[in-house]
């Protein structure tokens, strides 16, 4: 079947994401918009996602919790999970290499975590906009561990890509999956990164505000709109 995606989207629980984007308020934009499936992915950890997952479910849209991670290069990787028991047993791991530094929201905003009824449940201390220990080289083994799939994020942009930080893509890495931003020139890689005509491609939002969700501007082929199905196609080259 055909669905609707954006895989890349924060909630408030992310320092750089505004306090409007709560649970209730990201699905029922996104029903808005038409998708049939997104992704939270907050930076380095999965603490709203329970909420996330269980207000889609009351609006009919499957959500799959998730996490941006910012690897110990700073690179960006999408993290995505079958269950909210496993993202959450990734999220525990994550924020254990993470430096022992606390976030401070006059500068960097709040890091707040959600309930389902989106009122603030409390607020994460530790400043989740700071790179983990994870080395990119290992992540997507690491994310297996947990029944997940990964991808680098935003390989076309300047900064905390994988591409601007290595300058190339490399096959030991392992991924079978790779992001561009919508308005991105995918050809225009391809001469210089032919593994990237293997790989395929998705295109997502990175949304931090409610008026960054933009409409669809893809379509998976999964066998059904599920976290499961969408891992295995990552997953599967």
């Amino acid at each position: 079947m055909k669905v609707k995606a954006d895989l890349h989207i924060h909630s408030c629980l992310s320092p750089c994401g505004d306090n409007d984007m709560t649970p209730c308020n990201i699905v029922n934009m996104a029903k808005l918009l038409g998708y049939d499936m997104i992704a939270l992915t907050d930076h380095n950890s999965c603490l709203n996602c329970e909420p996330t997952v269980k207000a889609g479910k009351k609006v009919g849209l499957t959500v799959v919790p998730g996490m941006e991670l910012c690897t110990a290069e700073e690179i960006h990787c999408v993290c995505l999970f079958r269950n909210v028991k496993k993202a959450l047993e990734f999220s525990d791991y994550i924020r254990s290499t993470m430096p022992d530094i606390e976030n401070k929201p006059e500068i960097y905003g709040e890091q707040i975590i959600m309930n389902s009824d989106d009122e603030a449940a409390g607020y994460e201390k530790k400043l989740l906009h700071l790179a983990s220990s994870v080395s990119v080289d290992e992540l997507v083994g690491l994310v297996k561990q947990y029944d997940g799939a990964c991808f680098p994020a935003h390989l076309d942009r300047s900064s905390y890509s994988l591409l601007s930080v290595m300058g190339f893509i490399y096959p030991e890495l392992n991924f079978t999956t790779v992001e561009f931003t919508p308005e991105a020139n995918v050809e225009s890689f391809y001469e210089s990164n032919p593994l990237l005509r293997e790989m395929k491609i998705v295109r997502n939002s990175d949304a931090h505000y409610l008026e960054n969700m933009i409409e669809p501007v893809q379509e998976l082929d999964l066998p059904d709109c599920s976290a499961g199905s969408l891992v295995d196609y990552i997953n599967n080259k």
